[in-house]
């Protein structure tokens, strides 16, 4: 038995040479499945029982064998198959905790990877990289088969293919299909156009959403934290989360306190507080074009209706004569297929005229203004998440702001500090040492942030939150703290992170040397102090704190407030271990009678032109208001200096307020104040949300920039939610609508300016389309009424369409923000979107027009001696021409020079350039295809010649239609006066 055992084992290990790598690779796995069988079949003991029954049943020896078979070229313990099923099982016990699989991933849990080029290669080619399969990108072809499904477009193809029926059988191929193919030509190019157009504002916001998407996550490689990609994350990486980040992907928990992990967006269910925001509200400007189109539509649908009655009226009743002069219809002798394509005609003219007539350019519109300014705006340092928020931010009366990294700098320094009531220049060497040793302790160990020393042991690097990263440098620099000593020297046992409730932090520390138990405090200096009864002098003594030395002490805080300076107390105590005991089995850490180790004064500067923006922002009618964190010195100095309150101005009359005496009042007393409130000090996000409430119940559309975790219902309660794209958390930027990129006030008053051009560019197109839409149904309605035919042949008038909807759009989208803009008032909820400046222009252009074409209807064939073929041509051109002038007009609603800064818009120039272009092409070149004659030079002049009182008209009609009223707006003690305003 044994010889034969030794045989078979022989002949399985030994592996021939001729087999394959896959065989090889089965060979092995059959070898240990029949080795595993064999080996366990020889441990089986025979029964001692001599009683042994006949009828026992022998179990047989499983069919199969379960194998966790590692790929031989796998470079680490562990493949991508068994971390799936450790993520869905949820067990490690296979690998002896959390630490046996960073072993087995070449992970060390204080180093982290490696973090080389190599290594990140080597795991992305194991394991994969941190992406996910995105859906495809919606093609061309789908934009193109979305314009087929509008209904217009639908009636007119049939209508084309009717009229090409027709036209054929009655002419034959040659001639007969010039109607219906023009007609056929002409949708497709609007088809085209537009689908072109949708597809590039399509592919415009993938790359922002791309770029939104990108989010930059802290790592430990080599024992350095450092930032990088979400998407560069790779399997071993080490992690650092903080309050509000993403976490970028699967992971086990190795190390931290108070972790919670909101996972509703992959369960669906959240214990969040419910938000009573309507996610389908719309905006104002949204509300204004529904209605405005609603209006026009049904106008136009009305005239389209009065023609089609008019025009088949004049036809069967005998009105109506061909080319040739001849009756078009005489009953009981006009064929019917006459009668078919006599009707076909008459009903594609008049849809073509509710195709020009009905507003359908406005949401393109909308769509190519939006994505101009949102990749303008990225330039800008604001990311635009929701383009609705671009219009609303123009109509934004209000701005609530954060202090800290938007008003000032974000680079936090300390500049004094504070060992009981003296100040210490001279660093640590006249502290005492016991003293210095407690506040190394309280810095190392009560910190989100980390320091890092470089290889040569020279610089250092530290990483956190900014007040961290100041408080940590200074403890390093002046005071010689080694971090890594102090983490090594005591054990942390309990945490309280930072909350902006209490606004401070705690830890509960063991000293190994003594066996001794500490608390350490850290947190607005005013909140310490008052949970301390002692205090250290800079010589180690522990003195009482009675009323005298307290007041001494606030002065101090207060002093330091008063200076700009964020202040930050450090407190300890010595636990008993029967304390001990007890706080542990609480789960709380001592808060009453500690004893004071000092106060930081930390310095973060105003941003450089953060007063400019903020008086622009008052200028145009705005009202700032700063909610932070800090005390009420504090937070009164940064406001003056900021330019947001007065120099002098008293806290009495309740421009600054805390947020304790916000929460007393009254509902009806807080909807009286909110208004004149524009500092709020030692608010929490609660505040800043209630405040909001109370702006939005009064009417206001209101802007709030926010950048931590909870400030997310503020910033979706917001009208517009601006977060912070460098201290953000990712909770607060995925409820806010834009993102402002360097943390700076002045891209906030930027995005205003932006949300009023769009606002403004919205405008120029409407009062422009209106013009187009008002001449085109008089003149239609006109010439049938008095003449039975349409002056503008189906081609034409989706011409023009197509100069309406597509070009004249992006010509007017791309004009950029002016200074002017900040000289008017914020447009409220409730004030007309077409404003009486915007009609003046409107009827004295739509008038002149009128005029125009309806003198050359009726009388060119006399002035110009033409026939009515070049006549219809002549109507056509001037109509145009009238067009590309009227663009010009629009570009400036209130200024009679409309050619002021068109030289920096090149895109206009270019546009206007190419329908001129085309108008030639179509008028001198595609006779057939648009119904055309060709003009002399002469005729072109005449057409020119007619659009060159447009410009003066419209400026004289400013001194008779209507008189300017001046709006008159005080901010901040100025009065001024504004010719350039709505009405």
């Amino acid at each position: 038995m044994t010889t034969i055992l030794q045989s078979n084992f022989l002949f399985l290990i030994q592996v021939p040479a001729t087999l394959t790598k896959s065989r090889k690779k089965w060979h092995s796995i059959f070898t240990t499945i029949y080795c595993s069988r064999t080996f366990s079949s020889l441990v089986i003991k025979p029964s001692t029982n001599s009683k042994v029954k006949t009828n026992v049943v022998v179990p047989r020896s499983p069919s199969h064998v379960s194998l966790s078979v590692i790929h031989e070229n796998c470079p680490f313990q562990i493949d991508q198959i068994t971390l799936t099923e450790l993520v869905k099982e949820k067990n490690i016990k296979r690998f002896h905790k959390v630490d046996g699989v960073a072993s087995a991933l070449g992970t060390d849990a204080e180093v982290g990877i490696s973090g080389t080029t190599k290594d990140v290669a080597r795991r992305r080619e194991a394991f994969g990289s941190n992406t996910y399969k995105k859906p495809p990108t919606k093609s061309f072809f789908h934009f193109v088969i979305e314009a087929f499904k509008d209904l217009t477009i639908m009636i007119l193809l049939g209508c084309a293919a009717l009229s090409l029926g027709f036209g054929i059988k009655e002419n034959g191929l040659k001639e007969g299909w010039y109607d219906g193919g023009s007609i056929f030509m002409a949708v497709f190019l609007v088809i085209v156009v537009s689908a072109v157009s949708n597809y590039r504002q399509n592919r415009q916001f993938d790359k922002l959403s791309n770029i939104s998407n990108n989010i930059q996550i802290d790592v430990v490689r080599g024992g350095r934290r450092q930032q990088i990609s979400i998407y560069d994350t790779v399997v071993g990486d080490i992690v650092c989360l903080k309050i509000g980040d993403q976490v970028p992907a699967d992971g086990l928990f190795l190390d931290g306190h108070s972790l919670r992990v909101d996972e509703s967006s992959m369960t669906g269910e959240s214990d969040h507080v419910e938000i009573s925001r309507d996610t389908n509200e719309r905006t104002p400007l949204q509300a204004r074009l529904n209605k405005l189109t609603s209006s026009i539509g049904k106008v136009g649908l009305a005239v389209a209706f009065l023609v089609l009655v008019v025009l088949l009226v004049r036809y069967f009743t005998g009105n109506t004569k061909d080319e040739n002069g001849n009756q078009e219809f005489n009953r009981g002798k006009t064929k019917t297929d006459d009668i078919i394509n006599a009707v076909v005609g008459i009903v594609a003219a008049v849809v073509t005229i509710v195709v020009v007539a009905i507003p359908e350019g406005l949401p393109l519109a909308v769509t190519l203004t939006l994505a101009y300014s949102m990749k303008r705006m990225m330039a800008d340092q604001a990311m635009v998440r929701k383009p609705s928020a671009c219009e609303t931010m123009g109509s934004a009366p209000t701005i609530c702001t954060d202090k800290t990294g938007t008003l000032t700098l974000n680079q936090m320094k300390v500049t004094k500090f504070w060992p009981g009531q003296e100040t210490m220049e001279e660093g640590a060497a006249s502290i005492s040492p016991f003293v210095v040793d407690l506040i190394h302790q309280g810095v190392a160990l009560n910190t989100t942030g980390s320091v890092f020393r470089t290889s040569s042991g020279t610089e250092f690097e530290f990483s956190g939150s900014p007040t961290e990263k100041a408080i940590l440098s200074w403890a390093v620099l002046e005071l010689n703290m080694d971090t890594e000593k102090m983490k090594k020297s005591c054990a942390i046992l309990q945490v309280e992170a930072f909350n902006s409730q209490k606004k401070r932090s705690g830890v509960l520390i063991g000293k190994s040397i003594d066996n001794t138990v500490h608390v350490h405090w850290k947190g607005a200096a005013e909140m310490i102090l008052a949970m301390c009864s002692t205090s250290y002098d800079a010589s180690g003594i522990v003195k009482e704190l009675n009323d005298t030395e307290r007041s001494k002490l606030e002065k101090i805080i207060q002093g330091m407030a008063a200076s700009s300076l964020r202040c930050i107390a450090f407190a300890h105590k010595q636990i008993p271990e029967e304390e001990y005991e007890n706080l542990n089995e609480q789960k709380k850490i001592e808060e009453d009678s500690l004893t004071l180790l000092g106060f930081v004064g930390i310095k973060d500067p105003c941003r450089p032109g953060v007063k400019k923006a903020v008086q622009d922002c008052q200028y145009a009618g705005v009202n700032i208001k700063m909610v932070t964190g800090d005390n009420i010195f504090t937070a009164r100095a940064i406001a003056t200096e900021c330019g947001i309150l007065r120099p002098g101005e008293g806290m009495s009359s309740g421009v600054v307020v805390e947020r304790e005496e916000f929460r007393n009042y009254t509902q009806q007393e807080r909807m009286e104040k909110v208004d004149q409130i524009r500092v709020m000090a030692r608010s929490s996000p609660f505040d800043k949300l209630l405040m909001v409430q109370c702006l939005k119940q009064k009417g206001h559309v209101v802007a709030v920039t926010g950048d931590g975790k909870n400030d997310a219902p503020a910033l979706k309660e917001a009208n517009i939610g601006l977060s912070m794209g460098i201290q953000g958390t990712e909770v607060a930027k995925e409820s806010s609508d834009i993102v402002i990129l360097d943390d700076n006030f002045t891209s906030v008053a930027t995005v205003l300016m932006w949300g009023r051009c769009v606002y403004t560019n919205i405008q120029k197109f409407i009062q422009f389309h209106l013009t187009v839409n008002v001449a085109a149904l008089c003149i239609n309605f006109v010439a049938v009424v008095s003449a039975g035919e349409v002056p503008l042949t189906a081609v034409q008038l989706l011409w023009v369409n197509l100069i309406m909807d597509t070009l004249s759009a992006l010509a007017l989208a791309t004009e950029r923000p002016t200074k002017d803009l900040m000289e008017k008032p914020p447009v409220g909820r409730t004030e007309p979107l077409i404003t009486n400046i915007m009609w003046r222009n409107l009827l004295a252009q739509a008038l002149y027009q009128i005029a125009v074409l309806l003198t050359l209807q009726f009388s060119s064939e006399s002035i110009f001696g033409v026939t009515k073929k070049v006549n219809d041509t002549l109507i056509f051109n001037a109509f145009v021409l009238c067009q590309v002038f009227n663009e010009f007009n629009a570009r400036r609603l209130d200024k009679k020079n409309v050619f002021e800064g068109i030289h920096k818009n090149k895109l206009f120039m270019g546009i206007i350039a190419i329908i001129i272009i085309l108008q030639v092409v179509m008028v001198e070149f595609l006779k057939r295809f648009a119904d055309t004659e060709r003009l002399n030079w002469g005729q072109w002049g005449a057409c020119i010649a007619l659009q060159l009182p447009l410009g003066p008209l419209v400026g004289l009609s400013s001194s008779f239609l209507f008189q300017r009223n001046p709006f008159s707006v005080t901010s901040s003690g100025r009065s001024r006066t504004s010719s350039h305003c709505y009405y």
